[in-house]
């Protein structure tokens, strides 16, 4: 192979910095090698890094590897000690096109391999300038890194640090960029994207941030959020989703579950009653918007009726769009050390916390059959409307923005019954 080939995992945020990590990685003239940008938010991810990587040698046997990312901050000589490995990056320096200048030569010990610093002595966010992200009709806008909470489940502070803010302005500077590349769509991404500010001066919150970048960046059409702690969300924002119609109607929350005592097990901020009020005075606000959630089965000593408060949770607030995730431990944080449930039971109380998913998701699709949407599109002929449901929209290119007639749906997505060039196109 020739060039620089990027395999990511993971979140959004990684997505944006693998473009980082492909531009510095040309700066410095690397050639002929792949980069694993890993995520650790659960063993299976890790296990699929591992995998990906073993199908890369395989595949590429003269290829330099490099693998970066949470997994490799966090487990660096599990990597290392992998022979198909070249290189194993922090996540700080996975960034600077300096750490890909002085590649170990084939054959050198797991230890010299290694080039991953202490990430919780890093203080400050260096602004990334990215004018495309590969294979995306969204522009991904990195706000955020780290995170100050430490939730008993979660190993990413680990593996990102604490929480460091991108300056306001070079927030707007990087969003118009992405708005002269063409991008009608602009995505806020974080690790903890609320908790943005507290470590800047004057400490602006990420509503206000998101109030600036719409009044002085006037060409983004869409403004979204990859996802919220509800407990920190600021005035400011509530007041664009009241008032601001480039604020897209979706909001994907970080519930994690239903069930207070779990809740403080997890070490989580906010209770049922919290989430229950705050989707509700956001309907208040905007009565067209849906929700999103991560949500987690089978954590150490939940009952039956711990997991059920869960469920019920997830039809009392009306989640459209539902993420589950069974409980994976990992080692290092508290809940790993807690008492755990058979793996069969976790599994088995996640497929039914999906199928409730499932239920919720198409009783959303059918509400929104009938109505006009406005799309984006994007690859393979599949859409997004504003609140974030995914439409077939067959015969429209990528990045067009067009106003459909919702037919139909299939369970899993929209169907399209007439369409016409939006006016916003």
């Amino acid at each position: 192979m020739t060039g620089v080939e990027v395999i990511t995992f993971g979140c959004r945020l990684n997505t944006y910095e693998s473009e980082v990590m492909k531009a510095e990685a040309g700066k410095a003239g690397l050639n002929n090698a792949i980069l694993v940008n890993t995520c650790a938010v659960t063993g299976e991810a890790v296990r699929q890094a591992r995998q990906a990587i073993r199908r890369a040698r395989r595949d590429n046997p003269e290829a330099r590897i490099i693998v970066t990312g949470c997994a490799a901050q966090t487990e660096a000589q599990t990597f290392a000690d992998m022979p198909e490995v070249d290189l194993v990056l922090g996540n700080e320096e996975k960034l600077t096109a300096t750490a890909y200048r002085a590649l170990p030569d084939f054959g050198v010990s797991a230890e010299e391999k290694l080039r991953v610093n202490d990430i919780m002595s890093v203080t400050e966010t260096a602004p990334q300038m990215v004018a495309h992200i590969d294979g995306h009709v969204r522009g991904f806008l990195q706000v955020q890194t780290g995170c100050d909470h430490r939730c008993t489940f979660c190993i990413i502070p680990y593996g990102r640090g604490n929480s460091r803010s991108v300056p306001m302005g070079a927030v707007v500077a990087q969003a118009r960029q992405l708005i002269e590349s063409g991008y009608r769509e602009v995505v806020l991404t974080g690790v903890d994207a609320t908790s943005y500010g507290a470590d800047l001066p004057g400490g602006p919150t990420l509503g206000l941030l998101a109030k600036t970048l719409l009044r002085q960046v006037p060409e983004i059409v869409r403004l979204r959020l990859s996802s919220i702690d509800s407990i920190e969300v600021d005035r400011h924002l509530l007041d664009l989703i009241a008032d601001e119609p480039r604020f897209m109607p979706h909001l994907h929350l970080s519930l994690q579950h239903g069930d207070d005592m779990i809740l403080k097990r997890m070490k989580r901020r906010h209770s049922r009653a919290d989430a229950v009020a705050f989707t509700a005075e956001v309907c208040r606000l905007r009565p067209d918007m849906a929700f999103g959630a991560d949500m987690i089965a089978g954590f150490p000593t939940e009952t039956e009726a711990m997991f059920d408060n869960a469920a019920s949770l997830a039809d009392e607030i009306g989640i459209a769009h539902l993420h589950v995730f069974p409980y994976s431990p990992r080692p290092g944080t508290p809940a790993a050390r807690m008492p755990q449930l058979d793996r069969r039971l976790v599994k088995e109380r996640a497929a039914r916390l999906r199928e409730r998913g499932e239920a919720l998701h198409a009783a959303h699709l059918g509400r929104l059959t009938g109505t006009r949407q406005k799309l984006l599109v994007e690859r393979h002929e599949m859409a997004h409307t504003e609140d974030f449901t995914l439409v077939a929209a067959p015969g429209f290119a990528p990045g067009a923005l067009v106003e459909v007639s919702i037919g139909g749906h299939t369970g899993r997505h929209l169907t399209i019954a007439s369409a016409a060039q939006s006016a916003a196109a």
